[in-house]
């Protein structure tokens, strides 16, 4: 369903185990940076009331699950560290077209986020069945059929607004250029690392 075009090592899930604060902590920031695209993709394209009614939707729910995971966090006697730099998202900013019109402009931040929804969800649904901590396989099963969702609400509505744009051949390239940076990836304890 994902179409990604390299799966995460499911030793990944070992590096996570080794340092269970480091990654609530960064996933944590992650669903707050989710909610806070949700609301840039808003704010320049108020003009289409389904997107903002949706997104506003998605948007509560990244914060829940920010929430969700302070919870953890605090349950366990962590703390929330200092946001973290999200690499991985910062390298797939880069494939984002800048120039060209606000159609291409805008379906570029659609599927750039609905990117990282896919990885997301990959990446939760491998801690959901490897991760030996019941309580946190049972957490990420959860939120791994949320950004499912997230992933098919920001790919629909590129395709619904993106009339001009040939979504298929945009989202293939995007698949193929994450499928070499990720590469680099899946050797921290982070959602996206």
């Amino acid at each position: 369903m994902l179409n990604l075009k390299l799966a995460t090592d499911p030793r990944w899930v070992t590096i996570v185990e080794s340092n269970l604060e480091e990654i609530l902590t960064d996933h944590a920031w992650c669903e707050q940076k989710a909610a806070t695209n949700a609301i840039t993709i808003i704010t320049l394209n108020s003009q289409h009331v389904d997107l903002v009614t949706d997104l506003l939707k998605l948007a509560q729910e990244e914060l829940e699950h920010f929430e969700m995971v302070h919870e953890i966090i605090k349950k366990r006697g962590y703390k929330l560290g200092r946001e973290r730099k999200d690499h991985y998202v910062n390298q797939l900013y880069q494939f984002m077209n800048r120039g060209g019109s606000r159609e291409q402009a805008m379906v570029d931040r659609l599927l750039f986020s609905a990117m990282i929804e896919a990885r997301s969800c990959e990446r939760f649904k491998l801690l959901s069945e490897r991760i030996k901590d019941p309580e946190l396989s049972k957490f990420y099963r959860e939120l791994m059929i949320s950004e499912a969702g997230h992933y098919t609400t920001f790919l629909g509505f590129a395709r619904k607004y993106g009339q001009d744009v040939d979504i298929d051949k945009r989202w293939q390239e995007l698949i193929e250029f994450e499928g070499e940076i990720i590469k680099n990836y899946g050797k921290s304890e982070t959602i996206h690392g």
